[in-house]
C-alpha cells in the first residue's frame, strides 16, 4: 500500500477558508472511505468600509477572522492535513518590497467602488474589446482587474517593486510568506492567456503594466507553502501545516462540488452573484460569444467554466438591509414565504447597471418595476419580482450557453445559498423548462475540501469521481418544471 492509499484508508481532515462577498467561513472537511462530513467551525461577516478615497474590503479584519477560524479548526482536528483558501474574484492587494519585507500599500478596493469605471476607457484605447476577448475570453464587466489596474497605473502606484495578489493569494501570503497567483482566479484578471494558461506578457506590455507585478502561477492541488512559525503558534498548530492551492476563485471551487452526473448538465452557483453556465474542455472565443457577454474562466483540472455573471441574492439582501434600516423587522424566510403568495409582481432587468452599487436598492427596484407597470409594491411583491426576474435571467443564460457552446443543457444543478430557496428553484425549473437539482448549499467549501483531499490521498480520480462522492453524501433535491418555456 502506497502513502496515498494509506491516507485514503485511514481518513483525515482539511480546512477550507471560504470568503464570500458578504460573509466568510472556515469549514472542516473530514473524509474517509464512504464518508464526507462538512462542519462550519467559524462564520464571520465581511463588511466593506467606506473611507475618504472610496469603498474598500476590510482585509485585515478578514485575516483576523481567518486566524480565529483556523484556531478552532486545529483545536477540533490537531492532525489537520492542510488549508485551502478561496474567495470572490477580481479584487487585489498591492505589496511593495522594502528593506524589511513586503508591505501592503493600501487596503484593497471593493469592485463596487465607482473608480473602476475610469480604467475602462484607458484599456480600450490601447486594446479594443474584440481583441481583448480573443486572448482573455472574459465577459466585459467594468470592474475587471485589468481596468482597476489601469486606474492604479494612472495614479502612479505600480512599479517593478510592487506585486499584485488577489484576495485569496494575499491571505495565503500572510499565512505562509509565499507570493503566488492561483490560476483559476488569475484567469478573472483579464491578463491570463485563456488558452495557454500563463500570464499574457504581450498584453501586459501593451497595457504598460510592470511584468514584476504578476507572481508565479500555481494550479489547484499544488502546495503554496507551509504556515510560518508565527502563524502556527498563533493558531495552536503543533506541527507544520501546508497551504494548498485550490480553485481559489470561489466559483471554481463550487463547480468542483456541483454533482453533475449526467451529460447535458449546467450549473448555477447562487450567492451574492449568480454564475450560470456549463463546463467545457476548450474556451469559446467567437464574436457571437463576446457580444452575448459570456466569459471563459479556467477551472480545476484545466476545465473551462463557460458562464455569464448574473446578479444574485445581492438584490434581496440589499433590500432587506434597507428595510431594516428604515425600521422594518425583516425575517428572510418569512419574506420569501409571503412572496410565494404575492398576487402582484413584474419582471425587470436584474443586470441593470443602476443595481450594481450599494445603496437604496428598494427605490431602484421600485423604479424599474414602475417602468414595467407595477406601482408601489410591498416587500413581498418586491421579493417575488426579484426572484421571478432572476429566473428569467437564468433561463436566458442557460439557453445562450447551450446555443453558443453547442453543448445541450438538459438539467440544471443549482448550488450555493439560492439552492435553499424553494420558490426560486421552482421558478427556474418552470421558466427554463428543465429540471433543477438543488444543493449542496456549501458547494464552494466542499469543492475546496475535495481538491485538498485529493492532494492528501483522501480521494482519488477525476472531477466526475469527486462529484459522485458529493451526490452520494449530499443528494440534491429535484424540482420538475410545470410550465415549459415557450422558447424551448
Amino acid at each position: 500500500m502506497n502513502d496515498r492509499q494509506a491516507g485514503a484508508a485511514r481518513g483525515g481532515a482539511v480546512a477550507a477558508v471560504d470568503l464570500g462577498a458578504t460573509s466568510g467561513r472556515v469549514v472542516l472537511g473530514r473524509m474517509a472511505p464512504g464518508r464526507l462530513d462538512v462542519e462550519v467551525v467559524h462564520r464571520f461577516p465581511n463588511q466593506p468600509v467606506r473611507t475618504a478615497d472610496g469603498l474598500h474590503w476590510n482585509t485585515l479584519e478578514l485575516y483576523r477572522s481567518v486566524l480565529e477560524g483556523l484556531r478552532k479548526a486545529v483545536a477540533a482536528e490537531p492532525a489537520l492535513l492542510s488549508i485551502g483558501i478561496d474567495s470572490w474574484a477580481i479584487d487585489y492587494g498591492l505589496l511593495r518590497a522594502t528593506g524589511h519585507g513586503d508591505r501592503m500599500t493600501s487596503t484593497p478596493y471593493h469592485y463596487r467602488d465607482p473608480r473602476t469605471s475610469r480604467g475602462v476607457g484607458a484599456v480600450h484605447q490601447l486594446v479594443e474589446p474584440k481583441a481583448l476577448y480573443g486572448v482573455n475570453g472574459l465577459q466585459f464587466l467594468p470592474f475587471n482587474s485589468l481596468y482597476q489596474l489601469a486606474v492604479d497605473q494612472a495614479e502612479g502606484v505600480l512599479d517593478d517593486a510592487t506585486t499584485m495578489l488577489l484576495v485569496p493569494d494575499l491571505i495565503a501570503y500572510w499565512l505562509t510568506g509565499a507570493k503566488r497567483a492561483e490560476r483559476t482566479n488569475a484567469s478573472t484578471t483579464g491578463l491570463l492567456d485563456i488558452v495557454a494558461g500563463g500570464w499574457n506578457t504581450a498584453l501586459i506590455d501593451r497595457l504598460g503594466f510592470p511584468r514584476g507585478l504578476f507572481p508565479q502561477l500555481v494550479s489547484p492541488g499544488e502546495v503554496i507553502g507551509q504556515l510560518t512559525v508565527a502563524v502556527a503558534d498563533e493558531i495552536g498548530a503543533a506541527r507544520p501545516i501546508g497551504v494548498v492551492a485550490v480553485g481559489s476563485h470561489d466559483t471554481a471551487s463550487a463547480v468542483v462540488a456541483v454533482p453533475m452526473l449526467t451529460p447535458g448538465a449546467a450549473y448555477i452557483c447562487s450567492g451574492t452573484w449568480s454564475l450560470v453556465g456549463v463546463e467545457l474542455d476548450q474556451p469559446v472565443l467567437t464574436e457571437e460569444s463576446r457580444i452575448a457577454n459570456f466569459t471563459n474562466e479556467r477551472g480545476v483540472d484545466g476545465r473551462i467554466r463557460y458562464l455569464r455573471n448574473v446578479m444574485g441574492m445581492w438584490l434581496v439582501n440589499e433590500c432587506a438591509s434597507a428595510w431594516q434600516r428604515s425600521g422594518s423587522r425583516i425575517d428572510l424566510d418569512q419574506l420569501v414565504a409571503a412572496a410565494e403568495n404575492a398576487d402582484r409582481w413584474a419582471v425587470f432587468d436584474v443586470d441593470d447597471p443602476t443595481l450594481l452599487p450599494a445603496g437604496d436598492m428598494p427605490a431602484r427596484i421600485t423604479a424599474l418595476l414602475a417602468a414595467a407597470g407595477l406601482h408601489e409594491p410591498d416587500h413581498a411583491e418586491t421579493v417575488r419580482s426579484i426572484l421571478a426576474s432572476l429566473a428569467v435571467a437564468y433561463a436566458q443564460a442557460l439557453d445562450d450557453a447551450e446555443r453558443l457552446s453547442g453543448q445541450p443543457v438538459r438539467v440544471v444543478n443549482l448550488v450555493g445559498g439560492g439552492s435553499q430557496n424553494a420558490l426560486l428553484c421552482r421558478l427556474i425549473a418552470d421558466r427554463s423548462g428543465r429540471p433543477v437539482l438543488a444543493g449542496p448549499v456549501e458547494a464552494t467549501a466542499i469543492g475546496n475540501i475535495l481538491v485538498q483531499a485529493r492532494r492528501a490521498g483522501l480521494a482519488d480520480g477525476e472531477l466526475e469521481d469527486l462529484r459522485c462522492r458529493v451526490a452520494s453524501a449530499l443528494p440534491p433535491v429535484e424540482y420538475s418544471p410545470h410550465v415549459r418555456s415557450c422558447s424551448r
